[in-house]
């Protein structure tokens, strides 16, 4: 027992509590001295216990709630099976204790906590400081991989690319459900004015497309598009969002929107059933370079709900590419490494590894915005019709280009962005995430060469980009690049699940 303890890794936290409420005796609103009154009576308590049936998915075990101005004890062990999530109070008194679990929703929320979501119990933990958050981000996901019994392979898996994830599930990505379950996430989404804006003037716009109609929501999110959706006139929308969100969707449908006109089907799309086949069916499924997270494959599957000559919005989008030169980046990138070059760290000599972790870091897309002054040539684009695409068509895309140079100079690599279309019967509105329009969460990417390639003015660039689905819920971009005139060559593959983020995230 002794031994097992000392395993045990211990940081200082303060706990805030959000639980659903089920309950519907209490009729009566309590004043602020009645909250004051019974938050005394639970923080005086020693030891009480609430013994409750929990399901088996679940794992949670409540064994007590304390006010939230207290510094308590959050202990992390790794358990036989998995991990133990333990916290105390000054006196060494049980709090809760819940166990980490496939079902069990987590997220970064800002720069010092993390929240935890169980069934319906919310756990926000207030690290005292930054370091320790991360340091604890980083034991859970270990932790994790124990559960699962893959953690040798997950965790080799994770050093390649140079970054440490949620537990990913076969059937869906941990990191994309967590990011967007978080409502001050939600809340960064929605403060995205660009997005909002053409989101709601496309649908006012192409109103006789939505009079009367049935509209099937995919990925929901706070149910701003199936809002938008009945204020263009639409009799039915059926909104689909997956847990922990949807209950924040039900509560803003509850207080905005009579029942019989949105619709709530919680779960997965894949996992949900459609009540009717609809006319129009309405999503946000872009990511980075328009495909990371692999959400436009949910996009594409929900067309089995679609009538004959139904309506898809956005329609198609458009993936740019085009080369750049910015010696900033590509030396500023290069120089992450330098920290490996180190002969005496502790007195071990690092810079061994120093080669290594430059092909780590150039195997990251970085995602940024950038000067659209730093393009060599007018961009290419591949052209994806949504309304055509099947979901197989996005596990493989070869994109050939030929670039014809309109300045001298290093390519140091390609920078990407996307296009997408709302084609309605009386108007088609864009959405644009170029470097020449308002900056989104989107930003743009840029893909480093590790060796750039020198070119003349008028010299012609050409290659092919191949986007290859793979099993992190994103894909692997392949580039070649060749100077016809010169023959010099250059080549790089990079993980787009695994992005470098230069400017704040969104």
């Amino acid at each position: 027992m002794e031994k097992k303890s000392e395993e045990l890794l211990a940081f200082s936290v303060r706990v805030f509590t959000l639980k659903e409420e089920e309950e519907e005796e209490e009729e009566h609103m309590e004043t602020p001295e009645e909250k004051v009154q019974i938050q005394e009576e639970v923080q005086v308590q020693k030891e009480v216990e609430v013994q409750e049936e929990v399901s088996t998915q679940q794992l949670l075990s409540v064994c007590r709630e304390r006010g939230a101005e207290q510094v308590l004890t959050l202990l992390l062990s790794p358990g036989e099976e998995a991990q133990q999530l333990t916290v105390q109070d000054v006196n060494r008194a049980l709090v809760f204790r819940l166990t980490v679990s496939k079902e069990m929703d987590c997220c970064q929320v800002g720069g010092q906590s993390f929240m935890v979501t169980v069934g319906n119990q919310s756990l926000l933990l207030q690290f005292k400081t930054t370091t320790d958050m991360k340091s604890f981000k980083r034991l859970l996901k270990r932790g994790d991989d124990a559960e699962t019994g893959k953690g040798a392979q997950r965790g080799n898996k994770d050093a390649e690319g140079g970054q440490t994830r949620l537990r990913q599930t076969e059937d869906g990505p941990a990191q994309g459900y967590q990011f967007h379950s978080c409502l001050s996430q939600h809340q960064n989404l929605l403060q995205d004015s660009p997005r909002i804006t053409t989101y709601q003037r496309f649908m006012l716009l192409n109103e006789r497309d939505f009079r009367n109609k049935v509209v099937l929501d995919v990925s929901c999110g706070s149910g701003i598009l199936s809002f938008f959706a009945v204020q263009a006139g639409a009799t039915r929308v059926y909104a689909v969002e997956s847990s922990p969100m949807a209950k924040y969707t039900k509560i803003l449908v509850q207080n905005n929107c009579p029942s019989e006109h949105i619709r709530l089907l919680e779960g997965k799309l894949e996992e949900v059933s459609c009540p009717d086949m609809v006319d129009i069916i309405v999503s946000e499924p872009m990511g980075y370079m328009l495909l990371n997270l692999k959400l436009m494959e949910s996009f594409l599957h929900a067309k089995k709900w679609l009538k004959p000559n139904g309506l898809m919005f956005p329609s198609y989008g458009d993936i740019h590419l085009a080369p750049f030169s910015d010696d900033q980046l590509y030396f500023e990138h290069y120089g992450r490494a330098s920290f490996w070059q180190q002969r005496s760290f502790y007195g071990v000599n690092l810079s061994a590894l120093h080669s290594a972790t430059v092909d780590e870091f150039f195997r990251q897309p970085i995602v940024d915005s950038f000067d659209v002054q730093i393009l060599m040539a007018r961009s290419v684009k591949h052209c994806i019709n949504f309304m055509e695409a099947k979901e197989e068509d996005l596990q493989r895309m070869e994109i050939p280009f030929v670039f014809t140079l309109m300045q001298s100079g290093l390519v140091h690599g390609l920078a990407f962005w996307f296009d997408v279309a709302y084609a309605g019967s009386k108007s088609t509105v864009w959405l644009s995430t170029a470097p020449t329009e308002p900056l989104t969460r989107w930003y743009q990417v840029r893909c480093l060469l590790q060796t750039p390639l020198f070119a003349k003015l008028g010299q012609t660039l050409s290659g092919r980009v191949l986007l290859t689905a793979n099993n992190r819920q994103s894909y692997d971009i392949n580039i070649t690049a060749i100077v016809d005139q010169s023959g010099f060559r250059s080549v790089n593959v990079l993980d787009l699940s695994n992005p470098f983020f230069r400017t704040p995230f969104w």
